[in-house]
């Protein structure tokens, strides 16, 4: 066997293992004292095996990817392949969240009471609301926010009541929403590989974008959109910053950052990707004014209708120890969190890490070297996210958005398809096997 083939082997394992061990441990954890608040260690989930509509279509999906994936990635045109991802994307993530049926697992997705369609009615007057925020933070305060209004700033809410004032209201129009966002993440991660590395090195990360493990959670919970505004705020940028229409594009980008500020709080480490990016980027200093004026629009309309962040960042930490964030250890969570990173995004982006860090070593193509800084900058910003302490559980939706630009480490692997046979296994195993909590 190839010795470079018998190391990504052996990187695969030891994730494997790493998701065995979070198994063992935290079921006996949560055996003796309930403190981790999961119900099946290290995921939010319960044991329940079940087959469902989307079954036939999630297998047929899986088997044409792996099939034909790896070979049509290498030969469509540029344009062709992005539309052909998003669309095996899309296929992908509707059969897996429908292997759970329409109800269980798309439209009452977002109307459980954490959620943040159980409080449109408060917002008939948004100005009002927004004023009123912060007084509903904490668990003891009146008429508090369920926990994931409470836990976010206020955009995600406000996105979902927007889509209610539309006619598009209702949990089934609200989980196809963000499915159809979600999936166009893969999109914007391809344009940024292209262009801050190379088109082969995004041609061969296409299929293991499509059939990314995380699809699960994708479809549907809210950080699928998230992970689609941040994905698109740093293909942006990327655009920005290698001379692409450089103040249309950072405008763009700059107004995609602030809004990721009002998704959600632990986003705002997307500082370190785009860090990287700029890093990256042959003309970073030309398209910053531009990004900087882009980002200040969404902070100033929220900030004029009397949102404080600031103020509801500090009231969410306080909510945060009130709640399971209080009770989870933290000696368990912050080397299982990455257990359920691994859930995510699959073995073989393991083996795609172990072959970034060689090729950051050994700098053997510049384009390589490229690449593996944006991933490592990924890398970067989950590390600090998990030392917080504020990512305590739930990490396999809560990640999404940093965990998707880990993929593209797999354009590093040889023998695609049985990569993503694993990648696939792996996604098939958890949506027919567990009952998600998203």
């Amino acid at each position: 066997m190839n010795r470079d083939l018998l190391r990504d082997l052996y990187a695969a394992a030891a994730a494997a293992v790493l998701v065995v061990t979070a198994v063992v441990v935290g079921t006996a954890i949560q055996n003796r004292d309930g403190s981790l608040r999961v119900r099946w260690p290290p995921l939010l989930a319960t044991w329940e095996p079940h087959v469902g509509p989307g079954t036939p279509a999630a297998l047929a999906v899986a088997v044409a990817v792996v099939a034909y994936g790896p070979s049509l990635a290498a030969r469509l045109r540029w344009r062709t392949l992005l539309w052909t991802v998003w669309a095996a994307g899309l296929a992908w993530t509707w059969s897996l969240a429908l292997v759970d049926g329409w109800y269980r697992g798309i439209a009452e997705q977002l109307t459980t009471k954490n959620e943040y369609l159980r409080v449109i009615d408060r917002f008939d007057d948004i100005p009002a609301a927004l004023r009123d925020f912060t007084r509903h933070i904490l668990i003891d305060a009146p008429d508090n926010w369920p926990a994931h209004v409470a836990g976010h700033p206020p955009g995600a809410t406000v996105t979902f009541v927007l889509l209610d004032r539309i006619g598009l209201g209702g949990g089934g129009w609200a989980g196809a929403f963000v499915i159809t966002a979600g999936t166009t993440a893969a999109v914007a991660a391809l344009i940024t590989v292209r262009l801050l590395a190379d088109e082969r090195l995004a041609r061969r990360a296409a299929p293991f974008l499509v059939l990314v493990p995380g699809a699960v959670w994708v479809g549907t919970s809210a950080d699928g959109y998230f992970a689609a505004v941040t994905a698109w705020a740093i293909a942006f940028l990327a655009l920005a910053v290698t001379g692409r229409r450089p103040a249309w594009t950072g405008l763009a980008s700059g107004l995609l950052f602030g809004l990721t500020m009002y998704l959600s709080y632990g986003l705002t480490l997307f500082a370190v990707i785009a860090a990287a990016v700029l890093l990256l980027g042959s003309e970073r200093l030309r398209p910053l004014p531009f990004v900087l004026a882009g980002f200040l629009v969404v902070p100033v309309v929220f900030t004029s209708l009397g949102f404080d962040w600031w103020e509801a960042y500090r009231l969410l930490v306080t909510r945060y120890y009130q709640g399971a964030g209080g009770v989870r250890p933290y000696g368990y969570w912050v080397w299982a969190n990455f257990a359920c990173t691994v859930f995510i995004v699959g073995l073989a982006t393991a083996a795609g890490l172990r072959r970034t860090g060689t090729a950051l070593i050994r700098r053997e193509s510049g384009t390589d070297v490229r690449l593996g800084i944006l991933v490592c900058a990924a890398l970067a910003a989950l590390l600090v996210a998990d030392l917080s302490g504020m990512s305590k559980a739930e990490t396999e939706r809560i990640w999404l958005p940093f965990a998707l630009w880990l993929v593209p480490a797999c354009a590093f692997l040889t023998g695609a398809r049985g990569w993503l046979a694993a990648q696939a296994g792996l996604a098939l195993l958890v949506n027919h096997l567990l009952l998600t909590g998203w």
